[in-house]
C-alpha cells in the first residue's frame, strides 16, 4: 500500500462526484497488439518487446493516444510509450536507482535531497507508463510504508523547520483520489513553515479529465502557494483537452512550469524544443527544466550526449527569447541541487 493511501482509505461516498476520469483510465491502452492494430502499425513491432511488457507493463490513456499519427511507427509520443526490445538489454552505467532516491529517504516514503524542500511519494500509481521513467524500477510497495510511517514523516518535518516547501510527487499524486490529497493536506497544516505546494504531474496531456471540479475547489482552498510542474516532452503531447487543464488551473495556482526530458528521437531536434517552448507559453505554462535524462536501466537507447544537449540550446536561445529557454539540468546524487549541464 503506497504512503498516502494508508493514511486513510477514502469512504466511496466521499470520492470525487465527478467519476468520468476514473471510467477513462479504466479504458486505457494496456495490451500492445491491440494498439499496434489501432494505430496500422506492422505487428513485427511486437518482436523482442516481452521482456520490457513484463517488467515494465504498457499503460497509456486515449488522450495521449489520439495525438499519435496513425502509421508512423517513428511518432515521438508512440516511441515514449510502446516497448522496446532495446529494453532487455544490459548496458554499463545504467542504473536502478540512478538519482539515489532510496538513499534518500529521511523516511518510508520522504525524500529529503534538497535543504528547504521535501519530497513525498505518494503512490506508486501513474495514468501513463514512460518507456524511459527513472523510477521505472523503484520499490513502491517496500518503500512507502503504513499509517506510522506516515505520522515518521510528519515528525521529520517538525523536526526540520528549514523544509518550506513539500513537493507531492509518484508515481502521480494526482491518481490519488481528491479526498486522499485533501486529507494529506489537512495533515501539513501544523507546519507554520510551509509557504508552498509543489505538485509534479504528466495528468494534463495523458489524462486531463482528472483537472475536475472538485480538485480545483481543493486547490483553491489551499493556504499555500501552488505550484504545478507538468511533464510534457513534445508539442504534439498539447491537445485542446490538454489546454482546457491548463486553463482550468491557472485559476487555482500560483505557477504552471514544465519540466521535459531530452530524448533521443523524440524531442532532440531545435524546431521541436521551440515548438515545445512557443505552445506552453501560449498556455501560460513556462518551460523550466530540460533534463539529460537519469541514467536509468532500460532506457539506454533515449540518451542524448551532452554536447548535442548544448548544440541544441544553443539553437533554442537563438531563435526565441530567454523568458521560454529551459535550463538544460541533469540530476547527480549528493547534489545540493540540479547540475547545469
Amino acid at each position: 500500500m503506497s504512503l498516502s493511501a494508508s493514511i486513510a482509505k477514502a469512504d466511496t461516498k466521499n470520492l470525487d462526484s465527478n467519476h468520468n476520469w476514473r471510467q477513462v483510465l479504466r479504458k486505457a491502452w494496456r495490451k500492445p497488439e491491440e494498439l499496434l492494430d489501432y494505430l496500422q502499425l506492422d505487428s513485427s513491432l511486437l518482436k523482442g518487446i516481452a521482456p520490457g511488457q513484463q517488467q515494465f507493463p504498457l499503460l497509456a490513456p486515449s488522450a495521449f493516444i489520439e495525438q499519435i499519427e496513425k502509421g508512423n511507427p517513428e511518432d515521438p509520443l508512440f516511441l515514449q510509450i510502446f516497448p522496446q526490445a532495446a529494453e532487455a538489454r544490459q548496458q554499463s552505467g545504467l542504473l536502478q536507482d540512478p538519482v539515489g532516491d532510496i538513499k534518500s529517504q529521511a523516511s518510508p516514503g520522504l525524500l529529503h535531497k534538497y535543504h528547504s524542500r521535501a519530497l513525498v511519494i505518494t503512490t506508486g500509481a501513474c495514468a501513463i507508463h514512460c518507456r524511459y521513467c527513472f523510477r521505472r524500477h523503484f520499490p513502491y510497495t517496500s518503500v512507502t510504508g503504513g499509517r506510522s510511517d506516515w505520522q515518521q514523516s510528519l515528525d521529520y518535518i517538525r523536526a526540520n523547520p528549514n523544509i518550506s516547501e513539500i513537493i507531492l510527487s509518484g508515481g502521480d499524486p494526482l491518481m490519488l483520489a481528491t479526498a486522499q490529497l485533501e486529507k494529506i493536506s489537512r495533515s501539513l497544516l501544523e507546519f507554520p513553515q510551509l509557504k508552498t505546494l509543489r505538485i509534479h504531474t504528466r495528468i494534463a496531456s495523458c489524462l486531463p479529465e482528472r483537472i475536475n471540479t472538485r480538485l480545483v475547489h481543493w486547490l483553491r482552498e489551499l493556504p499555500w502557494a501552488v505550484v504545478f510542474v507538468h511533464h510534457i516532452n513534445h508539442p504534439q503531447e498539447i491537445g485542446s483537452a490538454a489546454e482546457l487543464a491548463f486553463t482550468r488551473l491557472q485559476s487555482c495556482t500560483q505557477m504552471q512550469l514544465n519540466q521535459s526530458v531530452l530524448l533521443q528521437g523524440v524531442n532532440n531536434k531545435a524546431e521541436v524544443l521551440i515548438q515545445l517552448s512557443e505552445k506552453l507559453f501560449g498556455n501560460s505554462v513556462t518551460p523550466y527544466y530540460l533534463h539529460q535524462m537519469d541514467q536509468v536501466q532500460g532506457a539506454g537507447h533515449f540518451n542524448c550526449s551532452d554536447i548535442e544537449a548544448r548544440q541544441l540550446m544553443r539553437q533554442l536561445r537563438a531563435a526565441v527569447p530567454g523568458y521560454l529557454v529551459p535550463r538544460l539540468v541533469r540530476e547527480v546524487t549528493g547534489e545540493p541541487g540540479k547540475t547545469p549541464v
